[in-house]
């Protein structure tokens, strides 16, 4: 039952990097590192398969070998969020306390993105 669940929340999770990389409102290295997090412990194909993929590989590979984030995926993923929450505590929260908490979530996470690791291009 677990292990269903992981592999349906990896996949869905890849679903959405995938839509990430096409549309620019998704940031897809989160959800691609999600993604790799539930196969791991799930599925060692499909963990295998993600990690040797030629468009997924290299964000994973680069995070976990502590290479960093790429540039462009750390501006996106914080512009996205902030655009999102934006709208979302302007529009749609009515209470104040909830817009709060959403800033401050916010917040949070920005800091988490911007406080990893930058990936260097190297230029050989």
């Amino acid at each position: 039952m677990k292990k269903a669940f992981l592999v349906s929340c990896g996949s869905l999770s890849l679903g959405l990097g995938i839509i990430g990389i096409i549309l620019p409102l998704l940031p897809t290295t989160p959800f691609l590192l999600l993604s790799a997090a539930c196969y791991a412990k799930s599925s060692e194909r499909l963990y295998h398969w993600l990690l040797e993929n030629r468009y997924f590989g290299s964000y994973i590979k680069n995070y976990r070998a502590g290479k960093g984030i790429p540039l462009k995926a750390k501006i996106t993923a914080v512009t996205v969020l902030w655009l999102s929450l934006s709208f979302t505590i302007i529009f749609v929260i009515p209470l104040i306390a909830v817009k709060i908490l959403l800033a401050l979530i916010g917040a949070y996470i920005t800091g988490f993105i911007l406080k990893q690791k930058t990936l260097q291009k190297h230029a050989f």
